[in-house]
């Protein structure tokens, strides 16, 4: 090692480097955390953007992954990874090694001076680095029909340079909606419905998914108010033949599915918009809601915190707080109405603001007049309080 005197984890993390530098890193399984959100990490090398960079994907105990991409030489994050859990297992080329801790707390590395002196030699083969090429998990390939009626591809099926973003966008959307089908039904008629649809790239996009790719038997309604847009969506539907997809123009608020809706989606739908579709999906108990907010006036309008004022008192730093916390009260109302719910990224935010995913998954057996449902309702009218200066 560097330092005779190091610790455990130091050692172990100048080993990770010293493999993901040399390229010779299987994987490091990191378990028994000692944060019970996490159930375990594992650093991968992976190929991102033309860099090979160590790829740390920790699987949380609600089944949701994160992950992080780690510079190669960048030892500091390594050794802050290795305190984090009580047995890690590093899988090289060249051979293991393995850190464990005691019960009173004791670290020890076996193997650690054996795998250092042969990764320090310089024929250490490389093992195989994966691809990060979100290509690959693409639902669409540009040649749908939908989306060259959309515009969004020419005729040849490529997809037109100032649509690329979209393109990403709708494939982006359907990846996300995937990870749900475990939530849906797994037979029978889907149920759908896209509020405030607007040009319907979405409502194009799940019907083909669910009708085309998976086969399943859907009927789907777009609702928005601009009946020039609902007529031309109705009408690139008849061309489609998406017979299972309507168009309606009307008040979300006061549109009734007449059964039950099993999937909500709604794309940039403006400020307290996205509050009705949301209410409205709730009030059909809906098994999944995707909604990716647009605007967020009304609390801006409406923010009224003295905690919160040497944020408040800067108008773009006020606007970012409001976008945030707007987002925060609808996850928290939404799972106080029992669902299980988190925010995740749509695109990229160098491409669109409006980036933001608000997931909703229907808890199954959810009891409102429980404790439990009850202090998530507390918790929001708390959050609710001290944002409005109530």
């Amino acid at each position: 090692m560097r330092d005779a005197a190091a610790l455990p984890t130091e050692q172990l993390g100048e080993l990770i480097r010293l493999a993901a530098e040399g390229q010779s890193l299987k994987k490091a399984v990191f378990s028994k955390p000692f944060d019970k959100s996490v159930k375990r990490t594992v650093i991968t090398l992976r190929k991102i953007g033309g860099r090979v960079m160590a790829q740390a994907e920790s699987l949380l105990t609600d089944n949701k992954a994160i992950h992080e991409n780690i510079a190669p030489n960048d030892l500091v994050r390594f050794c802050a990874l290795c305190e984090g859990y009580g047995q890690i297992n590093l899988i090289t080329t060249v051979g293991e090694c393995e850190l464990r801790c005691s019960k009173s707390g004791n670290r020890t590395l076996l193997g650690g001076d054996k795998l250092l002196r042969a990764l320090q030699k310089s024929d250490a083969p490389s093992a195989e680095i994966q691809q990060n090429n979100r290509q690959k998990s693409y639902v669409l390939d540009g040649s749908e029909p939908f989306l060259r009626l959309l515009d969004v591809s020419d005729a040849n099926g490529r997809i037109k340079d100032k649509r690329q973003s979209k393109f990403r966008q709708i494939n982006r959307f359907l990846e996300l909606t995937r990870d749900c089908l475990s939530n849906l039904p797994s037979d029978g008629e889907l149920r759908i419905c896209d509020l405030c649809c607007g040009k319907s790239y979405l409502s194009f996009a799940a019907y083909h998914y669910f009708a085309n790719v998976l086969g399943r038997k859907v009927r789907m309604t777009g609702v928005d108010l601009k009946p020039d847009v609902v007529a031309y969506c109705n009408e690139v539907a008849k061309k489609l033949h998406f017979d299972g997809l309507d168009f309606l123009c009307g008040d979300i608020s006061k549109y009734d599915a007449g059964e039950k809706v099993h999937l909500v989606i709604s794309l940039h739908a403006c400020d307290t918009a996205t509050d009705l579709v949301l209410a409205k999906a709730v009030e059909w108990n809906a098994d999944v809601i995707l909604s990716t907010p647009c605007c967020h006036h009304e609390l801006n309008h409406t923010l009224n915190c003295e905690a919160l004022s040497f944020i408040a008192e800067h108008s773009m730093l006020r606007q970012k707080l409001c976008d945030a916390a707007t987002d925060a009260l609808r996850l928290k109302l939404l799972e106080s109405r029992g669902y299980s719910v988190a925010a995740l990224e749509l695109i990229d935010p160098e491409e669109t603001p409006k980036n933001i995913m608000l997931r909703a998954l229907r808890v199954k057996q959810f009891d409102p007049d429980s404790a439990h449902a009850k202090r998530l309702a507390e918790e929001y009218e708390q959050a609710k309080r001290f944002l409005l200066g109530q």
